[in-house]
């Protein structure tokens, strides 16, 4: 395992984060839809550090990858938000963006609901691996084409609660 991002790097970038969503919706109410399992630790470090802005909380599981490091391409919902949708501005809050097909379709499927808007917030961004075009509106890293875990993300439910990112390939 090689550390990609200590857990400084990523306490200094999370605050950056929470500092420029507080600026963006300053005054506002906002749901934050945290994607389970990967997003739990990055999603409550940073939505504690918000200030300024009403949140409500929401989860959604999604799958694309089962128990292996590749992604399918398939998608499939395994868990929905509970809270009405409609009309609300919502952040996505993901570990990381791979090839697209998740987070895309978490997109749609929120503002097929309704949604004001939909922004999405990733810790990590794999540019080269991007299958479809997406991009996320707020980045905390890109990094290069490495299989991670650490900080929530896992391989195979191992690894999860390490403080840092580390490449395991």
């Amino acid at each position: 395992m090689k550390v990609l991002l200590t857990e400084e790097q990523i306490r200094e970038r999370v605050e950056e984060l929470a500092e420029e969503l507080s600026h963006r919706y300053k005054g506002t109410e906002l749901v934050a839809i945290i994607l389970l399992k990967g997003a739990f630790i990055f999603a409550a470090d940073l939505l504690r550090r918000i200030n300024g802005v009403k949140i409500y909380c929401d989860f959604m599981k999604v799958s694309s990858y089962g128990m292996s490091k590749e992604s399918t391409g398939q998608v499939k919902i395994v868990l929905q938000p509970t809270m009405e949708l409609e009309g609300k501005q919502v952040l996505v809050v993901d570990d990381i963006l791979d090839t697209g097909y998740t987070l895309k379709e978490v997109k749609r499927y929120i503002l097929e609901q309704g949604a004001k808007s939909c922004e999405v917030c990733v810790l990590l961004d794999k540019p080269e691996r991007r299958k479809v075009d997406f991009n996320a509106d707020y980045v905390g890293f890109k990094i290069p084409n490495h299989f991670v875990v650490g900080y929530g993300m896992d391989c195979a439910e191992e690894h999860r609660t390490l403080p840092y990112v580390a490449a395991i390939d």
